[in-house]
């Protein structure tokens, strides 16, 4: 029955590590999912051709700011 008990608190702490964890990772990634978005357009312009070296590494820089 200890035993038992012993699993079962074992198993809500591994829980709760995980939520948190899981949760942790979210939100910082959650942080700017526009700036990603944004960054993942101003390198398809780059690789496009559509904007120099120069242009592309000052807007890099102000989304990543």
């Amino acid at each position: 029955m200890i035993v038992l008990a012993l699993l079962f608190w074992a198993a809500v702490l591994v829980a709760i590590v995980a939520g948190v964890c899981w949760l942790v990772r979210h939100v910082r990634h959650g942080q700017r999912p526009s700036g990603d978005r944004a960054l993942e357009a101003l390198r398809g312009l780059y690789a496009r051709g559509e904007i120099s070296r120069d242009e592309f590494e000052m807007k890099r820089r102000d989304l990543i700011a």
